[in-house]
């Protein structure tokens, strides 16, 4: 699919393969963008096939070109920050970046400047890219590895839903404590808020579905390598549920980790996801920087 950036427009040539296709079958069929969006940009006339303003029940061709007014300059909503990013895939629609340990996600509270989104803010900035800061999903802040964030609000609104519907594949390595009898597996136990723990999560019959894969990678004396995939994404999920089934992850001090390292052992290591715009399989492994051996 040919697509390009034109200043604040985004041009995509309609490929042979959408055959009588209009507008409006476009933004709800194909990207599915939600219907409050599809009124705006109708309302705003954002949309033009070939240059001119069409009927949005009008059928377009292979090799016409739509132009979407998608990146509109907007203020940065959280403040830029100057640091090092670690960018694993770009383009004008989203970034994917690897968050070391030790930093949160997003702020948590007004003004915060120390976090990735901070990073991500800056980069953007340096660009000369003005677009807010939108994760698509987090990652706790002792856990490093892949996170991605949408640049413009239909790139968001495509995300989440794949988000929602399993379509973007998280892999985690974790260093767990024990030797694991059985080589894979998958944990179905549901998890809810600990009543006498403020910020710990544990299994409960009342809580949400959490489902962990898990499979060995190598086992040492006293610990395990572990991949595991999620079909879901609860908070603390991996950790609640590896300390469930008595191997909890080393330096997780909060579920029952021993403090071998400085944090717990736990990197999202790959993330995989069709490309929200053109469906293009993206694939992106992250590096784990520090010295906890995932």
């Amino acid at each position: 699919m040919k697509t390009q950036k034109k200043g604040e427009l985004f041009e995509l040539v309609i490929p042979d393969n959408w055959k009588n296709v209009t507008i409006e079958t476009i933004l709800r069929n194909k990207w599915q963008a939600p219907k409050k969006m599809i009124h705006t940009m109708r309302m705003e006339k954002d949309i033009k096939v070939n240059g001119e303003l069409i009927s949005w029940t009008h059928p377009v061709h292979p090799g016409d070109t739509l132009q979407i007014h998608l990146f509109k300059k907007v203020d940065y909503d959280v403040p830029p920050t100057y640091g090092v990013l670690d960018v694993l895939y770009e383009d004008e629609h989203l970034i994917v970046v690897n968050k070391p340990a030790g930093i949160d996600t997003h702020p948590n509270h007004p003004g915060e400047t120390d976090t990735l989104s901070n990073l991500v803010a800056y980069h953007h900035q340096a660009r000369g890219e003005y677009c807010r800061v939108m994760h698509i999903h987090r990652l706790d802040r002792d856990t490093s590895g892949a996170v991605i964030f949408a640049k413009h609000a239909l790139s968001k609104a495509i995300l989440d839903r794949l988000l929602t519907e399993r379509k973007i594949k998280r892999t985690y390595h974790a260093l767990v404590h024990g030797t694991l009898l059985r080589k894979k597996g998958t944990i179905t136990e549901p998890i809810g808020r600990d009543r006498h723990h403020n910020t710990r999560r544990r299994v409960s019959p009342s809580g949400q579905d959490a489902i962990t894969h898990y499979k060995v990678l190598e086992t040492e004396t006293s610990t395990t390598m572990v991949e595991v995939q999620l079909d879901t994404g609860r908070t603390h999920q991996i950790r609640v549920h590896m300390s469930h089934i008595g191997h909890p992850l080393v330096g997780d001090t909060l579920y029952g980790g021993k403090p071998i390292v400085k944090r717990q052992a736990l990197h999202a290591a790959r993330i995989s996801f069709p490309h929200p715009l053109t469906g293009e399989r993206i694939e992106c492994q992250a590096e784990c920087v520090d010295d906890i051996g995932v």
